[in-house]
């Protein structure tokens, strides 16, 4: 059904209609996607982006997957800005230690916060794939109280769920996160910052995308995030393993992993590791794994294959409406 709701007459217009929620002292920052305000919503998906991120960068394909999916108007999807990351960066009360433990806590205090009801779906990418793994482990471990509600999906974007071996790595992140340690907390304008990166060696596409993090304070632009928590987050997002969770899912949960084809961040040993946990037989008492492989798509999944990813997600939340 890819597609056929966007022919609607009107349907375009309702999901320009993005709204930025109020949200209270010491929650997160997000925003909500919604078809339409004038009926009421009966599920909701979290969006979580990844390391350096935030929610806008997810608006776009969110917006086009609430259009993809069936029963739309049913449906609120909540992008999320985590800890140290646009609109959350420098709020009070989100504490250290900055790890994923705590970023997937803050989702929790965020639903308890607004009173709403505990998220059908949670799509993370990256290093937010990994805060969904860390919010699942942690309710099903029963840390978000008696009554919170396991998600009955949870999607893992180009994740590596185990310890990230640097060894597997080609150390572009940790290469721009030291350089940009080791600049002032201010700079020029963005088109320096970006030229500046080029000049060191970094791609023109990922120049540009860092340039996409500043803000304008004054003569000068600043980070969006907070680098020094930033990095603390992506210490622990290598450290953390979530492969017990795969390997026992929580009953009548589906976790369904997303693999970029084209991927750098994949040891081959992990892809055969997932291949068989994704292939195991399980009794009702235990939830399920699942593998997807995105054709013609590097790490940033929604931008270089919006559409394969698309049709690999929307049908699978579709479902829950039925």
């Amino acid at each position: 059904m890819a597609g056929t709701l966007l022919n609607k007459p009107g349907f375009r217009h309702l999901l320009t209609r993005f709204t930025t929620s109020r949200r209270s002292l010491q929650t997160l920052a997000y925003e909500e996607v919604r078809a339409t305000t004038a009926t009421p919503y009966h599920s909701t998906a979290f969006v979580l982006h990844g390391l350096l991120g935030s929610a806008r960068n997810w608006r776009s394909f969110s917006r086009t997957l609430l259009s993809n999916i069936s029963d739309p108007s049913g449906w609120r999807l909540v992008l999320v800005d985590l800890r140290n990351h646009g609109k959350s960066a420098g709020l009070e009360g989100l504490n250290p230690p900055h790890d994923l433990v705590n970023a997937a806590q803050d989702l929790a205090d965020l639903v308890k916060s607004e009173n709403w009801g505990w998220p059908d779906v949670v799509l993370g990418h990256s290093m937010g794939g990994k805060v969904a793994l860390q919010f699942a482990q942690s309710c099903a471990a029963g840390h978000y109280g008696d009554h919170a509600k396991l998600p009955k999906q949870l999607w893992v974007l180009d994740s590596v769920p185990g310890e990230v071996n640097p060894i597997h790595s080609d150390g572009d992140v940790e290469r721009v996160l030291k350089t940009l340690q080791g600049l002032p907390s201010t700079v020029p304008s963005r088109k320096w910052l970006v030229n500046h990166m080029i000049e060191l060696g970094f791609s023109k596409s990922l120049s540009e995308w860092i340039g996409t993090n500043l803000k304008k304070v004054g003569d000068h632009e600043t980070w969006a995030f907070n680098l020094d928590g930033a990095v603390e987050m992506f210490k622990s997002y290598r450290e953390k393993s979530y492969v017990p969770l795969l390997e026992h899912p929580p009953k009548d949960m589906k976790i369904a992993i997303v693999r970029a084809e084209n991927s750098d961040c994949w040891d081959p040993e992990v892809i055969q590791q997932l291949e068989s946990l994704a292939s195991q037989e399980r009794d009702g008492s235990e939830g399920k794994v699942s593998l997807h492989v995105l054709p013609k798509s590097g790490h940033w999944v929604h931008v270089d294959n919006p559409k394969g990813l698309l049709e690999i997600v929307a049908p699978k939340i579709s479902s829950l409406s039925n």
